[in-house]
């Protein structure tokens, strides 16, 4: 009888371990995911400042004619 107790609280213990470990990749996965959105948001003001600063000179370079 007590080896089937303590069986059962091995499983119980040993499901507890699983639903951990699958909620950390989870958690994981999320962080990566919100990290590589984020490099593409850095990525795309990077450009548009960038996009900007051509037409700053390129104005700047109209109005030297």
């Amino acid at each position: 009888m007590k080896e089937l107790v303590a069986l059962a609280v091995t499983v119980a213990l040993a499901g507890c371990g699983v639903e951990t470990a699958s909620t950390a990749a989870t958690a994981a996965a999320l962080k990566k995911q919100e990290l590589e959105q984020g490099k593409k948001t850095m990525q795309r003001s990077q450009e548009k400042i960038d996009a900007a600063m051509q037409q700053a000179q390129q104005r700047a370079a109209n109005a030297d004619k």
